[in-house]
């Protein structure tokens, strides 16, 4: 038999096929072996760039070809080499990609808070139990208050003492001021006339010394009270005295109010750590008092590779699934991604993203604290060209095609791809008119179609 080889330029041009010696049928039988467990272990060699293949697609792509090249060698060697090579089609139709994205996480509410209590006081009543709504403001927990009250009351002692003791100060400076004036007024006047008396000889240089430090005395006297506004007042630490005094107050009063444990939000009670006749602060292992979640609106939290967040996008649809659905999905659409990466853990070098996935269905059988699978939707093509993914052609140069049959003829045809799927493929032409509504394409094309080889279209086993 013939066999023809590609010779093609690196620039990418067109294949030239030459003839060469012809084989034996036991030569052809090992060429035609090498080529199997090439298909079968997936070890040929690809050349030029391609998106990364999912392993679903991987199974399937490997899995058709090498069955393929199973039914080709059988029905070669069957016939003694002189059979044409069958193949499998499809007629080319129009259709729907979705590029989808599988990850999985924890459901849980939209709003969650612990509650605890910093009081070392006995818990004496909990009207709430786990299930329980709660409105915002709602008490969860009753405390005993006596050592709080006894607490308000020593705070507002302190509190109405150092008021008292700023108000006499202030009263003790108002009139120490005024008689200091009154002296220093009144030593001025006296150095006045002593200095006149003096200056006409009727005094002594004594006298007028003993006038002046008299007056010079009672100006110190003066300088001693601070005035504001004109005004004398109390020395400062009094008033400081008496916001220190205001802050305990209130910091006790607060600590009463604490012995009614209000829920902080509107939600569900999903966790009770704490019982009647323990003390708030000694819950079981550390644990918050109560956890409120708001269960009216779930969503999931989960991380996204490093290598897809570039496709995920706020606003994205979702399908969520889990065994608690039997089989129903839910809605649901990305609304948060987390400007930062943080490490994926168990060794890896690899980065994941945190993000968030509001579940827009209501009433649906989901509940806080199970895990669901999410299939976000990357990209998604309509009324175009769709072939399965093994119908894709990886050619050397880098391009790719799709072989069709065309009078059991081999016809290849470049395409582009565009959305992908992990079992069908968007094709694009370079040659709009090159498809056609029904055209014939081979399923899992093998590698030793050439273009121009008779083929024969094999019948699907039914």
């Amino acid at each position: 038999m013939n066999i023809f080889k590609s010779n093609v330029e690196e620039t990418g041009g067109a294949e030239e096929m030459e003839p060469m010696e012809p084989m034996s049928d036991e030569t052809f039988d090992k060429e035609l072996q090498n080529l199997m467990e090439e298909e079968k272990n997936g070890k040929k060699k690809k050349k030029g760039p391609r998106k990364k293949w999912s392993r679903k697609r991987k199974i399937i792509t490997i899995g058709a070809a090498a069955i393929g090249a199973f039914f080709i060698a059988f029905r070669v060697l069957a016939g003694g080499g002189s059979a044409a090579l069958p193949v499998t089609v499809s007629p080319l139709a129009k259709g729907e990609v979705v590029e989808m994205l599988s990850v999985s996480g924890p459901v849980q509410g939209t709003d969650s808070v612990e509650v605890v209590s910093n009081l070392h006081a006995e818990i004496l009543e909990l009207p709430v139990k786990e299930g329980d709504r709660v409105e915002k403001g709602q008490v969860l927990a009753v405390l005993d208050d006596k050592d709080a009250k006894k607490e308000v009351d020593i705070a507002q002692n302190a509190y109405d003492l150092a008021v008292s003791t700023y108000q006499d100060k202030q009263l003790e400076a108002e009139n120490g001021y005024a008689k200091a004036k009154q002296d220093y007024d009144a030593a001025k006047a006296n150095y006045n006339r002593t200095l006149a008396l003096f200056q006409g000889g009727s005094a002594s240089q004594v006298e007028l010394e003993t006038a002046s430090n008299t007056m010079n005395d009672a100006q110190r006297e003066i300088s001693t009270y601070t005035l504001k506004n004109g005004r004398p007042v109390a020395n400062e630490s009094y008033a400081l005295q008496i916001e220190k005094e205001a802050f305990e107050l209130e910091q006790k009063k607060e600590a009463l109010n604490n012995t009614r444990v209000n829920s902080p939000i509107a939600g569900t009670v999903v966790r009770v750590n704490c019982k009647v006749g323990r003390f708030a602060d000694k819950t079981d292992d550390d644990k918050p008092m109560f956890i409120i979640n708001n269960l009216d609106v779930l969503e999931m939290r989960i991380n996204v590779s490093e290598y897809s967040i570039g496709k995920v996008a706020i606003g994205q649809p979702v399908e969520i699934s889990a065994d608690i659905l039997n089989g129903e999905t839910a809605r649901g659409e990305v609304t948060a991604i987390s400007p930062t990466g943080e490490e994926k853990g168990n060794g890896s070098t690899e980065r994941v993203i945190p993000t968030t996935i509001r579940i827009i269905d209501q009433n649906t059988k989901l509940i806080a604290g199970i895990t669901a699978k999410a299939k976000i939707e990357l990209q998604k093509a309509e009324n175009v060209w769709v072939v399965p993914i093994s119908a894709v052609i990886q050619q050397p140069d880098g391009s790719t095609a799709i072989a069709c049959v065309k009078e059991n003829t081999v016809t290849f045809i470049p395409v582009k791809t565009g959305v992908e799927s992990d079992i069908q493929a968007e094709i694009i032409p370079e040659n709009e008119e090159a498809l056609t509504e029904g055209l014939q394409v081979i399923d899992a094309p093998s590698s030793m179609l050439t273009e121009g080889m008779t083929v024969t279209v094999a019948t699907p086993v039914q």
